[in-house]
């Protein structure tokens, strides 16, 4: 071997065993680690990485280089891509299973095992392998390499690839576990939340002050759709209800807090100055795309309560187990108001501290003050005209 193949091959394993504190993206290490393949001596045309992430709307990523990109192309994967016929015919199903290393050589003629050979022999590439990227607790990811050299792979190519994969196991495990903690934590407390606890927001009563517009909404008549229908219709029922209103919540700008049951809380935090506007721009779209399903399985209403205050924001429980969440008297009245709705009639209602903070009196009826329970006095408040 040539005394700098030898040095390059040198530098890439120290880079990975030191040189990688400040790059926390498992993407772009995969691409350097391509590029210093090639300076290395392997003469690399293609490379994948598959990882199992466990995302809320898919199962994992595909990311692909070629030689020549400065950027590798990511792909989402679908959670029942294991059932389809392009896995279950392919190399990725057997390294998965068994654990094994996968390689074969592609300037032969077909027909090969794998339809994935014959592809990638027609792109030009004259050999292939394929390994589990093992990580802790028993999940397992893959790795493909691809050469066009003539004859494909060198045997040395081969064994230094053996050699430095447990190292890249072990730094893309790393970013992994942090992108899988980040992706929790927005799914089930969302973005900001998520990011407050990520920086040390984890001790009881840690929070902060944040002023805010603030929505609950609250599904009509759930009660008697969970005790006439089965478990899994009521759940689907509820999944399409919380889609046409988080879907506009989060298109607007808005982050929600809590799904209580069948009741959403959703802030839109005022440090943005259209923070109101864009509340009731979520709210008419989420009522205007509850009118448009067509043909509607089932009806769907709810009820809206709308204020705008300071809330407590922060963390809230026992000792040892704690929800993140909002509180204090101006998230009390949104929800009374979402209660009021049922007796007044109308879907939405609007205090009038909201009215006046937002200018919206074009929009709204006033319906003049209520008594509102919890509440020394009256209280103006509106509905909403959808």
């Amino acid at each position: 071997m040539l005394p700098s193949r030898r040095k390059s091959r040198s530098s890439l394993l120290r880079w990975l065993s030191e040189g990688l504190l400040q790059e926390p993206d498992a993407e772009r290490i995969f691409v350097q680690l391509c590029e210093r393949l090639i300076e290395a001596g392997i003469d690399l045309s293609r490379s994948t990485l598959h990882f199992r992430v466990h995302h809320p709307q898919w199962l994992g990523t595909r990311i692909v280089w070629t030689r020549g990109q400065e950027d590798a192309f990511v792909q989402t994967v679908a959670y029942d891509v294991e059932g389809t016929d392009v896995f279950l015919r392919s190399p990725f199903r057997l390294v998965i299973a068994t654990g094994r290393e996968v390689r074969q050589k592609l300037q032969i003629c077909g027909p090969h095992v794998f339809p994935v050979y014959e592809e990638l022999r027609q792109q030009g590439h004259t050999d292939y392998a394929a390994w589990p990227l093992d990580h802790t607790q028993g999940r397992r990811h893959l790795i493909t390499f691809a050469t066009d050299r003539p004859g494909g792979f060198e045997k040395g190519d081969i064994e230094f690839i053996r050699e430095v994969l447990p190292l890249f196991s072990l730094v893309t495990e790393i970013r992994l576990k942090n992108q899988l903690a980040r992706t929790l934590l927005q799914t089930y407390v969302g973005p900001h939340a998520s990011e407050q606890i990520l920086e040390g927001a984890t001790t009881r009563g840690s929070g902060e002050t944040l002023s805010a517009a603030i929505m609950m909404c609250d599904l009509r008549n759930f009660t008697e759709l969970s005790g006439r229908r089965h478990r899994d219709h009521v759940i689907d029922v509820l999944n399409e209800y919380f889609d046409l209103i988080a879907e506009p919540i989060e298109a607007f700008g808005g982050e929600i807090l809590k799904f209580i049951g069948d009741g959403l809380l959703a802030v839109f935090p005022l440090n943005r100055p259209d923070a109101c506007r864009r509340l009731l721009g979520a709210v008419s779209a989420a009522y205007d795309a509850t009118a448009r399903r067509t043909p509607p399985a089932h009806p769907i209403r709810f009820g809206t309560g709308i204020h705008v205050g300071e809330v407590m924001y922060g963390n809230i429980g026992s000792k040892r187990r704690l929800d993140f969440t909002v509180i204090g008297p101006a998230v009390n009245l949104a929800s009374r108001l979402e209660s009021l709705t049922k007796d007044l009639k109308r879907p939405v209602l609007v205090s009038g501290d909201f009215v006046a903070a937002a200018g919206c009196s074009a929009v709204t009826d006033c319906l003049g003050l209520h008594s509102i329970k919890g509440f020394d006095s009256a209280l103006e408040v509106h509905a909403l005209r959808l």
